[in-house]
């Protein structure tokens, strides 16, 4: 719908990969953070059989890109002990013969967007460019707050929480705070930094806002109890594609179910474009060298 781009469909399916040009210059991917196959053996290319990584691994091998750019959940460094990320980079390293510096943790909230996000991501060269060092974006700095990312005109009704459910929300905390759990709901201030948003409902519970702004408390969904009166609301989906970085021209054009886990399991726009930016510059003095 934005850009009149259909997507191919399963990555792992060789007719998907028939499609894939020759001769591209940056791989860009992410990957579930599976557990590869690497009790006693040496932790490379096929260890990570049956895994979404091993056919990013593939497509790299068979297309030679000069670059990659790989990005994943912050968990990946200790998933699996560790062991999971060395077989990776085992894998870019020395089966694919790339140069991969280290991987480096990025938050979100300090590329320009309000949200506590933080992802790793792992960057490679093809070594006969002869690229030996590579620096990952420094934070700007720029504090950004929710504010910046609010909608200025008063929100439906719909994304206002029931009495019940907020009661319910209230219980579910206290309940986690009697066994010493920071688990449960949280209102983030005006001023405040959004928690990560994520696909499923503790994405929104996490990041809900006091707005009064409300004027129609009538019910348009089907709710149980009525609309709080305490102005406690989800975000909208706008304010969630705003929280990654998207622009205002962005068309949504799913339902907000889908909008919520879409925006959830995307990347921030704008650490990927800080990082993104580094990848060409270092490819493009690369080949002015030359």
């Amino acid at each position: 719908a934005n850009f009149g781009e259909i997507p191919f469909g399963d990555i792992t399916k060789p007719k998907t990969k028939s499609y894939i040009p020759d001769g591209f210059d940056v791989l860009c991917a992410g990957f579930p953070c599976q557990s590869f196959s690497i009790a006693g053996k040496r932790g490379g290319f096929e260890d990570t059989r049956g895994t979404l990584f091993f056919d990013v691994a593939e497509i790299i091998k068979s297309k030679q890109p000069k670059a990659f750019f790989l990005e994943n959940v912050k968990g990946l460094r200790n998933h699996d002990k560790g062991k999971t990320l060395q077989t990776i980079l085992n894998t870019l390293r020395e089966d694919l013969n790339y140069f991969v510096p280290e991987p480096q943790i990025i938050n979100a909230k300090d590329y320009g967007v309000p949200q506590n996000r933080e992802r790793i991501f792992i960057v490679g060269f093809r070594k006969d460019l002869g690229i030996t060092e590579f620096r990952y974006p420094k934070p700007k700095n720029k504090k950004v707050t929710l504010e910046n990312i609010l909608e200025q005109e008063e929100v439906s009704v719909k994304y206002y929480l029931s009495t019940t459910y907020v009661e319910t929300l209230r219980k579910h905390k206290e309940r986690h705070e009697n066994k010493g759990n920071g688990f449960g709901f949280q209102i983030i201030p005006n001023d405040g930094i959004a928690n990560s948003v994520v696909c499923g409902g503790m994405g929104r519970e996490r990041n809900l806002l006091l707005d009064n702004r409300l004027t129609n408390f009538k019910p348009i969904t089907k709710i149980t109890g009525e609309v709080n009166r305490e102005g406690i609301r989800k975000m909208t989906p706008r304010e969630w594609a705003r929280l990654q970085g998207f622009p205002e021209e962005f068309k949504i054009v799913v339902s907000d179910a889908q909008a919520y886990k879409q925006f959830g399991n995307s990347v921030a726009v704008p650490a990927i474009q800080a990082t993104a930016e580094k990848i060409i510059e270092k490819l493009n003095c690369n080949d002015n060298r030359k």
